[in-house]
């Protein structure tokens, strides 16, 4: 009898790099230099990471992937990572098992290097100026993007000054400045699926 493709992939037992500890995991590839990726998420089950979604297209930094990611370089970072624990966007929670902070004025994402909280969420009073400068993001202004995002915890421990910060998975609307986008539909279903017992990682890397 006939065996499907989908079928042989349900069965097959991959070996993928992951963070300690995790059962689910988001994988990212792309060539040198592109800035669209295959997207695909995996449970890990009996030792074996089994196919869970995808293959998805999703867009990546304008820069194509990085080895070496700098702030404002317009490069997604490659390696393998967490991803947070809170979910963040400007919409209403779409019904995700992670801790939901839905976004309101005087949230920012701290992306000034000279900062001591470089790389961090921060809120200020509504209206005020922040305490950081350089490229910071105002994220309850920005949409579509950020009606939904995950945070990929690049250079978060420790946060190196200059490294790159507000790496995402958000709600795609053309290349990233750094980011991983997809669809807001997709999006949302990778974010329901994620469970914060499994740990959930990520790996980005060139196919």
């Amino acid at each position: 009898m006939a065996v499907s493709l989908a079928a042989l992939l349900a069965a097959a037992c991959v070996a993928l790099p992951a963070p300690s500890g995790s059962t689910q995991l988001v994988t990212v590839a792309a060539r040198p230099g592109a800035t669209v990726a295959t997207l695909r998420t995996w449970e890990r089950r009996g030792g074996c990471w089994r196919p869970a979604a995808g293959p998805w297209r999703a867009r990546l930094g304008r820069s194509g992937l990085s080895t070496r990611k700098r702030e404002g370089d317009g490069a997604t970072p490659t390696g393998t990572y967490r991803l947070g624990s809170t979910v963040y966007g400007i919409a209403p929670d779409p019904g995700v098992r992670l801790r939901y902070h839905r976004l309101a004025c005087g949230d920012w994402w701290d992306e000034d290097p000279r900062s001591a909280t470089y790389n961090r969420f921060r809120h200020v009073a509504c209206g005020a100026r922040p305490p950081f400068a350089g490229a910071s993001e105002a994220l309850w202004r920005i949409s579509p993007q950020y009606r939904y995002f995950a945070v990929v915890e690049y250079n978060a421990a420790p946060t190196i000054a200059g490294r790159g910060s507000a790496i995402f998975l958000h709600v795609a609307a053309g290349a990233t400045a750094g980011c991983i986008s997809l669809p807001e539909s997709r999006l949302v279903q990778l974010l329901r699926w994620l469970r914060p017992a499994a740990r959930p990682g990520i790996h980005i890397g060139i196919s």
